[in-house]
């Protein structure tokens, strides 16, 4: 994890997740998150048991906080849609379907207490998923990104014309803009990611970043999976 520790000040640190870290989590997400529920201690501890590698947090050092958390499991894309749900991908919450036999790393969530953000933290927690994704060979890492500048054009234009347009930064979006210049690429909307999002109008962008020393799984054509009927 040393590449995402230079992304951090000297008084942070990161790591894999710990039992104790549990309630701090929660907390924070609760935080980050209001009109959505918090992961429960048992999501917690189950993310832990299923892939505790794949499971980071950043600790603030004087005080011994968490500050921030990555979550992530092993997903197969062929047995999803291309745009489906985050309820779908991380089954309801529960990383159930982690598949350690997946060639794609799904990046549940990251969020950091606001206490703490402007940090870097949140670039510090991507570097070391994309370093879980290299040490395991891994394709690719995918996830969602919020797009809180869509719900003020929700009536006129369509989704992905936004994401097209953010793209072309003939838009900036507060959200997904900030996942492009961190080297992601935004390939498709997904409808209803966070329900409740009122800013992004419940829509979001399926982000994902490709790893350059794997190929694509042999016969294998991002184009080809379904979307959602």
């Amino acid at each position: 994890m040393n590449d995402a520790q230079r992304h951090l000040p000297d008084d942070y640190a990161i790591r894999l997740m710990r039992d104790g870290d549990r309630p701090e989590i929660s907390a924070i997400c609760a935080s980050v998150y209001p009109t959505e529920r918090p992961y429960t201690d048992e999501e917690l501890s189950a993310h832990h048991a299923l892939f505790p590698e794949g499971q980071f947090v950043v600790e603030h050092l004087p005080s011994g906080a968490v500050a921030g958390a990555h979550f992530t499991l092993m997903v197969n894309m062929l047995h999803f849609h291309v745009d489906d749900s985050w309820e779908t991908l991380t089954a309801g919450g529960t990383f159930a379907d982690h598949d350690p036999s997946g060639h794609t790393l799904y990046g549940a969530d990251l969020f950091v207490h606001p206490s703490h953000q402007h940090h870097g933290l949140g670039r510090a927690l991507t570097e070391a998923t994309r370093g879980l994704v290299r040490d395991k060979g891994l394709w690719r890492m995918v996830g969602g990104s919020r797009m809180p500048g869509y719900g003020r054009l929700a009536q006129a234009v369509d989704p992905d014309e936004y994401i097209t347009r953010v793209k072309r930064a003939e838009l900036t979006d507060p959200v997904l803009t900030a996942h492009l210049h961190d080297g992601w690429d935004a390939i498709i909307a997904i409808r209803g990611y966070l329900p409740h999002d009122e800013e992004s109008a419940g829509w979001a962008a399926v982000i994902q970043w490709l790893n350059p020393g794997s190929p694509p799984p042999p016969d294998f054509d991002l184009s080809r999976v379904p979307k959602r009927g």
